[in-house]
């Protein structure tokens, strides 16, 4: 008999990478707020942050340091432009990276938008035993991503693992 395991809430902080979004018309992040605090989930803190590497990674840096923080989800800035510059200025933070949510993130969105999911360069990795999950900008991807992949990743009750039971400072006694 499988052990009942309970839903553990984490805090999550969001990251909106622009040059023109707003609190007000910042529907990526919106819909990621939605997504996590529909499913049990804290939200900790809420940025937006031009496309500048090094504000990307200032942020990022401070979040990283803050052990409240469990999870940190940004979107915009993965993309091809000479603008984007999220994976640049998150990957050299990172203690692990883990390939396969951009892998498999694309795979899924390959079904939805067909040969443009090439242009993502959405990644996920975890420094500090903080989550990372770098999300491109659009509100589309931003759902796929959470609903598809990150979602059940951060539920704790997801057999047979979850990233929830990898948190050690969550599951210390």
């Amino acid at each position: 008999m499988s052990e009942i395991r309970e839903f553990i809430p984490l805090n999550i902080a969001v990251l909106t990478v622009s040059d023109t979004r707003t609190e007000e018309d910042d529907v990526s992040g919106s819909s990621l707020i939605t997504g996590l605090t529909d499913a049990g989930h804290r939200l900790y803190d809420k940025k937006i942050v031009p496309d500048d590497i090094y504000r990307i990674r200032a942020i990022v840096s401070l979040w990283i340091a803050d052990p409240d923080i469990h999870v940190i989800i940004s979107t915009g800035g993965t993309g091809v432009t000479g603008r984007d510059g999220t994976p640049e200025a998150v990957s050299p933070l990172l203690d692990k990276q883990l390939d396969g949510f951009g892998e498999v993130f694309r795979m899924i969105s390959y079904q939805e938008i067909k040969s443009s999911t090439i242009q993502s360069r959405a990644i996920a990795g975890v420094a500090n035993g903080t989550y990372i999950f770098c999300l491109p900008g659009s509100s589309g991807a931003c759902r796929t991503a959470w609903q598809s992949l990150i979602k059940e990743q951060l539920d704790y009750r997801t057999r047979p693992c979850n990233l929830v039971q990898l948190l050690p400072r969550l599951l210390e006694k």
